[in-house]
């Protein structure tokens, strides 16, 4: 039955490529370019390895297994093997465009950049992003695009629907979104058609508005499909600033902040449940964080300046104008806590000094909602630490009294707490392990401090060598692998990929 759904998987990835590679063909007779024969053999390679398995499923369940029968027995344990599975196999398979292409001369290379596509994390080694050809370029686009779609459409819809017996939802169980899965809608298969048809009028409506600005209709499709979900790769290698426009970057900003929304917010909204909407307590702390790091950010790049020490290089501030400044610290804080990763007209704040790198790390660190295709931490999951740390002082001062964490007005029980709280510890862990792995490889301290974050928050930009004006070409094979495991580990919220390296996991009793 695995192999079956595997296959189905890769199938779905070989549709993708093949559309890609009617990109590739369309660019082939207008401009001569020849990636078509390579995207072209990737999806027949890719194609006929999803019908072996399809075949091998299909095999097995006529030999009268029960268990294979029964698909709605599959238990979670189950669900987490076949989700960290599918998606190294997306990885594997993805890379094989950029091989047989050219655009990526190894495997190293080209499996840090299919693993960055997929789970939406942004990071590239490309150095020449200009000059490949279109079919690449859009299959790169498309990696991000399915990243997106599958952290809310793989876990809600595909192993839900096969595990109906199971009471819970491994999308909610993982990010702890604070909404009961009952509140959606009783078939999460309903749900799952919902949030795909929002996934995709979104991006349908970003392509619109991106191709009315100064972009081409092929730069909008591909920046739309990057921007929803919130992975940052662009046809240019300047990303958005290439196109000088203050109208891309103000429409970025707006459905990167979209994007960046619990999707199940968008689905009360096409039931007219608009209170729902706006009285989401995690929404309005994003607002506000949002509001707060960029009235930092603001006053920052008039302050700094007179502190010697920490501005390093005022050129790469923006203009000394207040819409100019605005602009550029609205996209640096949209950008960075969307996990998205762009760069806008003025990107660079590994020049702008030190001040701005510790408020860049906390939104690295915090994220957006719950239930988006962001990355990071998420906010939500501060909301439960800083309500049980206001909950532990107030029993300290009334040991008597009963206090309980309470998101919009519900109840947070023991259970999840207890989860958020390890979380974050597995969290802290994780990156203690990959600063002194990624500083072992020869990185320095504070890359390997970023790079870290960047990788397992899924953001994207790094610092100094791998800043935002560089790439991570330059990062050893062995920090590349590093880089490309925490990205899979924070795509998939740490316990789905930590589950299955524990003996527990894997004890039959």
């Amino acid at each position: 039955m695995k192999a079956k759904i595997y296959g189905v998987f890769i199938l779905v990835e070989a549709f993708f490529m093949f559309v890609a590679s009617m990109v590739a063909m369309y660019y082939n007779v207008q401009c001569g370019e020849k990636d078509v024969v390579s995207l072209l053999a990737a999806t027949m390679i890719t194609g006929i390895f999803g019908f072996i398995l399809l075949s091998a499923g299909k095999e097995k369940a006529k030999k009268g297994d029960e268990r294979i029968k029964k698909i709605d027995n599959l238990t979670m344990k189950d669900s987490f093997v076949l989700v960290t599975v599918a998606w190294v196999l997306f990885a594997v398979f993805g890379m094989l465009p950029f091989i047989f292409t050219g655009a990526i001369d190894n495997i190293t290379d080209a499996f840090f950049e299919s693993m960055s596509g997929f789970t939406t994390t942004g990071a590239t080694i490309m150095n020449n992003i200009d000059s490949q050809p279109h079919g690449i370029l859009f299959w790169r686009s498309v990696t991000q695009w399915l990243g997106g779609l599958g952290i809310i459409v793989l876990f809600l819809a595909i192993i839900p629907a096969l595990n109906k017996n199971s009471n819970k939802t491994t999308l909610f169980s993982a990010e702890m979104s604070g909404l009961s899965v009952k509140k959606l809608h009783p078939k999460m298969a309903v749900t799952a058609r919902h949030l795909y048809l929002i996934y995709m009028f979104l991006t349908i409506c970003c392509a619109l508005v991106y191709w009315a600005g100064p972009m081409n209709l092929y730069d909008a499709v591909c920046h739309a499909l990057t921007t929803m979900s919130s992975g940052g790769f662009s046809t240019h290698q300047s990303s958005i600033g290439y196109f000088n426009s203050s109208y891309v970057e103000y429409f970025c900003i707006l459905f990167m902040m979209m994007s960046g929304v619990n999707f199940s917010l968008y689905y009360f909204l096409t039931r007219g449940e608009v209170k729902d909407f706006l009285k989401n307590e995690e929404f309005r702390w994003f607002l506000g964080v949002i509001v707060i790091t960029v009235t930092v950010i603001l006053a920052l790049f008039y302050y700094a300046p007179s502190v010697q020490t920490v501005a390093t290089d005022t050129s790469a501030y923006p203009e000394p104008v207040f819409e100019s400044r605005f602009r550029a610290a609205l996209f640096h804080v949209v950008t960075i806590i969307s996990s998205t990763g762009f760069q806008g007209s003025y990107y660079d704040y590994t020049l702008w000094g030190g001040l701005f790198l510790f408020p860049t790390l906390l939104l690295m660190l915090s994220g957006s909602c719950a239930g988006s295709t962001s990355g990071g931490i998420k906010i939500i999951r501060w909301m439960v630490c800083l309500k049980s740390i206001r909950n532990t002082i107030k029993q300290f001062l009334h040991p008597n009294a009963v206090f309980t964490v309470k998101i919009s007005k519900e109840v947070v029980s023991n259970e999840i707490l207890l989860r958020t709280l390890n979380f974050l510890f597995f969290y802290v862990i994780i990156c203690i392990v990959g600063v002194l792995v990624f500083t072992i490889s020869g990185c320095e301290f504070e890359e390997s401090i970023f790079n870290t974050i960047t990788s397992l928050s899924n953001m994207g930009p790094g610092y100094k060598s791998t800043g935002p004006a560089t790439t991570f070409s330059d990062l050893s094979v062995t920090a590349k692998w590093v880089m490309s495991f925490l990205m899979l580990m924070g795509r998939l919220e740490i316990y789905t990929v930590l589950l299955i390296f524990t003996p527990t996991f894997w004890n039959k009793k």
